[in-house]
């Protein structure tokens, strides 16, 4: 079975064929510009690869209610030219073959389900922290939208008392993506946070919010694992600092050993790494045809 796959990034997308054991077997990628520029470079890299289906981790938001006429859509999102665009349709139009269409952040809490660090869990939580932050849920063997989908990035925290930054996000200013995203970190201090030493303040005002979410996501939907990725996580300092923001946040509250013993295996990168979002996308495809949960 060979499965088309699409990482669908706002400053870049990632197209990749592989197999049902998960194996990516050949990737291109390339600039995101207007939907038809960029979904065409797409529809030209699977052209005449007999492909069986399609899976499609995107940026969003997008609509993901298979009854509305809007299903496929790309919703309200800031990238020029894309809000309101049919990206399931376009596709359709070249391929008529199974599609499976969610959240990037969705596709990549798949993909470690499957084939990586929530493997054999029926329950995790995906965070990427990159140019933005978005969440992907995992609940009890399915993925989940509700509503629309879930948009953990923009939850509301408190402020860390050293962190005078107003928020960079344009909806909400300082939400977690405002204060915690890659460019909330590199306009806050002036320079690119790959720049910055491990020791420096900013990871620990990182560390904070991002504990908190965490905690939060913890008290609210108790998954059995959270998975930190995305390109600010390449810091690998955060991650014993994070884990102790967690502790501190829930003081003992949540008793489990999970929590208590072994947050270091509990909160976690991911194992697929860089391959997470290509790896979920071909998981979506897959699921799209075996009816995988």
């Amino acid at each position: 079975m060979i499965i088309g796959a699409i990482e669908a990034g706002g400053t870049k997308f990632i197209c990749g064929l592989g197999n049902e054991e998960g194996e990516i077997l050949d990737r291109i990628s390339f600039k995101t510009e207007t939907p038809e520029k960029t979904l065409q470079q797409a529809v030209d890299y699977f052209k005449g690869t007999g492909l069986e289906a399609i899976g499609v981790g995107t940026f969003g938001p997008v609509n993901l209610d298979l009854s509305s006429p809007l299903y496929g859509h790309v919703t309200t999102t800031p990238k020029p030219d894309w809000g309101g665009f049919d990206f399931v349709g376009f596709m359709k139009q070249y391929f008529p073959v199974p599609i499976g269409f969610d959240t990037d952040v969705n596709a990549a809490a798949l993909g470690e389900v499957q084939w990586g660090a929530a493997q054999g869990l029926d329950s995790c939580v995906y965070y990427t922290i990159g140019t933005g932050v978005g969440v992907g849920v995992y609940a009890e063997g399915r993925l989940i939208h509700g509503l629309v989908h879930p948009e953990g990035g923009h939850v509301l925290t408190r402020r860390h008392p050293e962190d005078r930054f107003e928020g960079l996000c344009p909806y909400h200013g300082d939400c977690l993506e405002g204060l915690a995203a890659g460019p909330a970190i590199e306009k806050r201090w002036g320079v690119k946070g790959s720049t910055l030493p491990a020791e420096h303040q900013a990871w620990r005002i990182e560390a904070y919010y991002l504990g908190q979410a965490i905690a939060g996501v913890i008290l609210l939907l108790s998954p059995k694992r959270v998975i930190l990725g995305g390109g600010v996580m390449h810091q690998k300092q955060l991650f014993p600092l994070i884990r102790r923001e967690v502790r501190q946040a829930l003081n003992g509250y949540v008793a489990t050993p999970a929590i208590l013993e072994s947050l270091d295996t509990y909160i976690v990168p991911p194992v697929l790494g860089n391959n997470a979002g290509l790896c979920g996308a071909l998981a979506l495809g897959i699921k799209a045809v075996k009816g995988w949960d």
